[in-house]
């Protein structure tokens, strides 16, 4: 009986460690890089990994990112969809919101994922529901969203497709 005790208590004792210890090793990532996009598994989406006017090149994001008002946009999107594939878009609110890292202390965004990243504000493609000539946007410098962006004022760009 004391036998069947203690190897009882010793598989309880290993549940435990496997339960609340191990998974703190192995957490996994929810973003995949694939060079010039990134996977995002949580969303099931593909962001593009570097700002609009940016490439990648040599592991990183190089050059540097522009500041375009939304009229310009279907043009950035035509053309990325002729250069890389696929259909790309602006992200949700909600989807760039999901990029916030609150952790993250110069940029709230993590640069390991999207390096180069500016602190500055990023379109989405929703409007403000109570004020619909005003966007949403995305600010990776405090992680905060505003709704009240005119389209003519200039703002980052980071394209984003559906997984297929």
């Amino acid at each position: 009986m004391c036998r069947i005790l203690s190897s009882k208590f010793i598989k309880l004792i290993i549940g435990i460690f496997f339960l609340f210890l191990i998974p703190k090793f192995l957490i996994a990532s929810e973003y995949l890089p694939r060079g010039y996009f990134v996977i995002d598994l949580k969303n099931k989406i593909e962001w593009m990994t570097c700002p609009v006017g940016m490439v990648w090149k040599n592991n990183t994001c190089n050059g540097i990112a522009k500041k375009y008002e939304l009229k310009f946009i279907p043009e950035i999107i035509d053309l990325a969809n002729n250069q890389l594939e696929g259909n790309w878009r602006l992200p949700s609110r909600k989807e760039l919101e999901s990029l916030i890292c609150h952790k993250c202390e110069k940029v709230k965004i993590n640069l390991k994922f999207f390096p180069k990243t500016p602190p500055e504000p990023f379109w989405t493609k929703d409007k403000n529901y109570w004020q619909p000539k005003f966007n949403w946007i995305v600010n990776f410098l405090n992680g905060n969203t505003f709704g009240r962006y005119p389209g003519y004022k200039p703002n980052y760009i980071r394209l984003v497709r559906d997984r297929n």
